[in-house]
This record gives C-alpha cells, structure tokens and sequence, in this order.
C-alpha cells in the first residue's frame, strides 16, 4: 500500500521525489520505494531530513515507526533522541509551541536560536500569553561571572552575552503583555529546558559546545516522578530562585 500521507505531504509542499531525494541525501529510487510502500521506514536521520523539508511531524509520515519504538518502562517518556539540538525538525518546534495552552517555558540559557528558527515568534507568544498561557524564559545574566566564563570556553565570534541581549531585545516588545515573564538565572548554564505543556525538549550542553551541538531528548509525561516530572522539578527549582528583571532597567545598564 503507498504511503498518501507522504505523497500529500510532497505534493502540498511542491517537491518532486528527485528533489526530496537530494534534501533527504538518497538516490531517488529510494524515495519512490518510500512512497510506494508505506511498511518501507526511512533510516532516522532520513525521516528527519524529510519531516524537515515536507514541513510535516515524521509521526504523521510514518506512524509505524512511532508505535514500534513505544515503550512500557520508566524510558516511556522518552518520544525521540536527537545526537544535535539542530537535527531536531524545526516542525517539532512550531508543533509543540502552537499546540501549547497553558505553559510555555524556555529555560535556555540564551534562548537566541529561538527567534531565528520560529517565523513570527514575538506575535505567536503575544497570542499565546492573550489566550491565558503562561510564557517563561529564564535567561543567563549578560554580566554574571558564569557568562563571561562559558564565552572564554566557546570562544565564538556571537558572544554568550550578545545573544542574552539579543533574546532581551525581542522579549522587550512582548514584556508589556500579562503572563510573560522574565527571570535570570545562571545555574541552567550546563542544561536547557523547555516545556510545553505535557511535552518538553531537553539539550544537557557538552564541554565547550554551543547549544546546537549538543543531544538533545523529547520528552512527554505518562506517569508521576518520571523523566518530565524531574526535569519540571528542575526548572520550577532554578526559576523559584531566579532573580525578577524588568527589560527596562536592563537595557538601561547597556
């Protein structure tokens, strides 16, 4: 039986099987076998690469590989294991945000990849906040100590504080909105958290690397004190003790 769900997917995003095939990196022969038979599934980096360039969640592409990977233990929670932040689909993110309605937290410690991977981010947060969602972010400060630290590790032309105060700079047009919030905290430097509603993506950073560099895990909630619990228990920890800001008085200091 063919595979309609990523026929559709091609024809809405105008591709042809040869140019799925160069973005996906196979040989067109293997794409129209993907078409053909539904029960053939993609190797993981494929499906990413197509997810990506079809703008479609690689559940609805190929459900059978989701449901063969369902577990019944403690790892249950665990929905997809990425070795990079940036081999994430972008259409994961802008699912898990426009799905999200009662929480949207971003506890990176820069949060600057956001505003150039998510089109219309500042409007889609002003909605979300106008609907009665709570939106978060807890920022590293530009001028702790623990900053000017990881930028002497990265040692990247885009400094760890720049891009704290790039992130400042877009929150500053949505601060005036109820329910979003600004907290800085420099204790999440090591890990970064971000949850949406029942469902969160989580990037432990490795020695020296940026955040894109490093794994990344994502995770949804099915059962009480598992993997979303503990991580939520970290965050609610660090924002607990964060230090209330007002981007006013930030941009002041600049």
């Amino acid at each position: 039986m063919a595979n309609d769900a990523l026929r559709q997917a091609m024809i809405s995003a105008k591709l042809t099987e040869q140019e799925l095939a160069e973005a996906c990196q196979v040989d067109v022969k293997t794409v129209s076998r993907w078409v053909a038979d539904e029960g053939r599934t993609p190797h993981p980096r494929h499906r990413w690469a197509a997810s990506e360039v079809l703008g479609v969640d690689e559940a609805v592409l190929w459900p059978d590989a989701i449901r063969k990977n369902v577990k019944t233990g403690p790892d249950r929670e665990i929905v997809a294991v990425y070795p990079y932040r940036s081999a994430c689909p972008k259409s994961v993110w802008r699912r898990l945000i426009s799905e999200a309605g009662r929480e949207l937290t971003f506890a990176g410690y820069t949060n600057y990849f956001l505003w150039l991977e998510i089109p219309n981010l500042r409007t889609v947060l002003r909605r979300k906040a106008e609907r009665g969602c709570r939106v978060r972010f807890l920022l590293g400060d530009p001028e702790s100590d623990v900053t000017r630290r990881r930028e002497e590790l990265e040692q990247v032309p885009l400094t760890v504080s720049t891009r704290i105060k790039i992130t400042l700079d877009e929150l500053s047009k949505i601060i005036d909105v109820p329910g979003i919030e600004v907290r800085f905290g420099d204790e999440h430097i090591a890990m970064s958290v971000f949850i949406f509603d029942d469902e969160m993506l989580v990037t432990p950073h490795l020695a020296h690397l940026v955040g894109h560099d490093s794994p990344m895990l994502h995770v949804q909630r099915h059962q009480e004190d598992g993997l979303f619990d503990r991580f939520a228990y970290h965050v609610a920890e660090l924002w607990n003790c964060g230090r209330p800001i007002t981007i006013t008085d930030q941009q002041n200091r600049e």
